[in-house]
């Protein structure tokens, strides 16, 4: 069966006026219009393409590069909004519907979103909506502790960072353990630090536990470097100036210099550190 709002590998059936029919393995087809049509193709190869419906609401093939597909998550622009809904540029050639109903505040043309394309049951066409804490599931988890994971940043909080999780659960990044800047909708990678009772996750940015020291050290050592060989860091100096210095937490910090000082490559002094 072709999926709409997927991308489905099809083989190339025959050749019109309009496109190419593409087929699959049940017998259903669909048109590739010419504009869409590879240079150099015979009968019966195969093409990976993005099906969705066309203006008239008709199954169609393309081999553009959407920025959404089906059941997942992107920050998109807003390009217009009438007195049916939004739309918005998914990067193909029909705009991709948000009903007044799925959106979270009003939206406005000319602005960014987060949001979440599904198949409307209805109408069989690709929507998209705004309250995006509905399409994700912490009950069921698939993910367990120091496990790396695929972000997007979704909300800020007083507290820290929500995340999306695997394209799937919430999670949570704490303001303190965030050393960069971060925007709506980025895609970044991270770890699972703790899975609380209640199927809370906090996540953290950096590798957990000892995965996270030969990294840390190496940024430590080549900071070292960089200033001429001493670097007025130490156990005693304030978390801010570290994170300020290093991009990371004092504690990562006293693991970082704790294990160059044991591989004998750093002296620790009481107004930094310096190479061996």
């Amino acid at each position: 069966m072709i999926q709409i709002g997927e991308y489905n590998t099809l083989e190339i059936l025959r050749e019109t006026s309009v496109g190419l029919f593409l087929g699959d393995d049940d017998g259903n087809d669909i048109l590739l219009p010419n504009k869409y049509v590879p240079e150099h193709y015979e009968i019966g190869d195969t093409l990976a393409v993005f099906c969705y419906l066309d203006h008239e609401e008709r199954p169609i093939a393309t081999t553009l590069t959407p920025k959404i597909t089906k059941d997942t998550f992107a920050l998109l622009k807003a390009v217009e909004v009438n007195n049916i809904g939004a739309f918005l540029d998914w990067g193909l050639e029909k705009h991709l519907f948000v009903p007044f109903k799925e959106q979270a505040r009003k939206m406005e043309a000319g602005k960014w979103y987060l949001v979440y394309a599904y198949l409307d049951d209805e109408t069989d066409r690709m929507v998209a909506s705004s309250k995006t804490n509905q399409y994700m599931d912490n009950d069921v988890l698939t993910v367990e502790a120091y496990q790396e994971v695929e972000l997007i940043v979704s909300r800020f909080t007083e507290i820290g960072v929500e995340v999306i999780i695997n394209q799937k659960h919430k999670g949570l990044v704490y303001n303190d353990e965030i050393f960069e800047d971060l925007k709506l909708g980025q895609h970044i990678k991270g770890y699972v630090k703790k899975i609380r009772e209640d199927h809370k996750i906090d996540i953290s940015l950096q590798p957990i536990g000892f995965k996270n020291l030969e990294p840390a050290s190496q940024k430590v050592l080549e900071a070292i470097k960089r200033s001429h060989g001493f670097l007025g860091l130490h156990d005693k100096s304030n978390p801010e100036d570290i994170k300020a210095i290093l991009g990371m937490s004092k504690k990562s910090f006293k693991k970082a210099i704790g294990v160059l000082y044991k591989n004998k490559q750093i002296l620790i002094k009481e107004d930094g550190i310096s190479l061996v």
